[in-house]
């Protein structure tokens, strides 16, 4: 087993920008690139592997090969790839829409459900989203808002800069809004129930539907509580830094900022190296990856690494 550098599906849904290709060389030959799945083994968009005896591979593939020692003893109690890991460009307003949780999900679209964190890689000045409600409100007023356009009167818009961290527990009502380029670790789900979608047509020329019924069943009417913004804990390992940004049963994320050498390797878990700026080397058996901003590294478990750089890097695993 070795490092694998990942190749993300780009989508191009309707709200998108064009950050990823510019900002972070991502090659498509669509106009918009609302999304690149940096880590997905989600058959609505599968990474290929671009190095090493498995290039041209889907990542799918390769852990099939591989087995499931690749993903650590963490990843045994999920019935199959545990996360999903997205760079997402809002240039406008993403649809105010919720997720449900594990229980709901299998039961009713026979996959996991979704609990995801956002670090807002950046923004532009002003830019805000929906987090949650401003103040607790019944399921019957949240119909009615739906119904008579008046959702937005109640839901709590946060200004959000560079940098900041927001957790988003399944059931909790969200939009992205525009100006705003996130990373966003999720569970490997591609369930959405969209309420509001601001009477905005799709690219059939029709309003885009939304799954009011199933909102109403998994939203939860309380204002969040977890918090938000510029937090998590910093950990200064000589030259380099790192910030916990989000723990949970389902991922955990850190962003390491590299400024020297640095050892990885766990026992437990596969490892998601996700670079948001600058350049390093992982290096293992003799063996060395260069890797730039926007490049994806799957590192299996029980591999010991080495990475050398400067470098700011999302680090994620289970």
């Amino acid at each position: 087993m070795y490092p694998l550098l990942l190749k993300p599906p780009i989508k191009d849904f309707l709200w998108g920008g064009t950050k990823l290709k510019t900002d972070f060389g991502f090659e498509t030959d669509k106009e918009i690139a609302a999304e690149a799945w940096m880590l997905s083994c989600h058959k609505d968009g599968m990474n290929i592997v671009i190095n090493g005896e498995n290039k041209g591979k889907t990542i799918n593939e390769v852990l099939e090969i591989w087995g499931r020692s690749a993903l650590g003893k963490n990843a045994e109690k999920f019935s199959y790839f545990p996360i999903l890991i997205k760079l997402i460009d809002a240039k406008q307003n993403l649809s105010v829409q919720v997720h449900p949780d594990d229980r709901y999900a299998l039961s009713v679209e026979g996959e996991y459900g979704k609990t995801e964190m956002w670090y807002v890689v950046d923004c532009e000045d002003g830019a805000e989203l929906v987090y949650g409600f401003k103040e607790n409100i019944s399921k019957e007023e949240f119909k009615k808002r739906i119904k008579d356009n008046t959702l937005t009167d109640v839901c709590k818009s946060v200004p959000v800069h560079k940098g900041d961290v927001f957790f988003i527990d399944a059931g909790t009502l969200h939009a992205i809004g525009e100006g705003i380029l996130i990373a966003e670790v999720q569970q490997n789900s591609n369930t959405t129930y969209r309420v509001s979608d601001y009477g905005r047509l799709g690219t059939d020329g029709k309003p885009r539907e939304l799954h009011i019924d199933k909102a109403l069943a998994v939203t939860k009417c309380e204002v969040p509580v977890i918090p938000y913004g510029n937090i998590g804990k910093v950990i200064v390992d000589g030259k380099n830094t790192i910030r916990e940004l989000a723990v949970c049963d389902k991922f955990s994320v850190k962003l390491l900022k590299l400024n020297e050498t640095m050892d990885i390797y766990s026992a437990d878990s596969f490892i998601s190296l996700i670079v948001l700026d600058g350049n390093a080397i992982i290096k293992w058996n003799d063996e060395e990856i260069n890797f730039k901003k926007g490049d994806s590294i799957f590192v299996p478990a029980n591999l010991k690494a080495e990475l050398k750089g400067n470098a700011e890097i999302l680090y994620s695993h289970i």
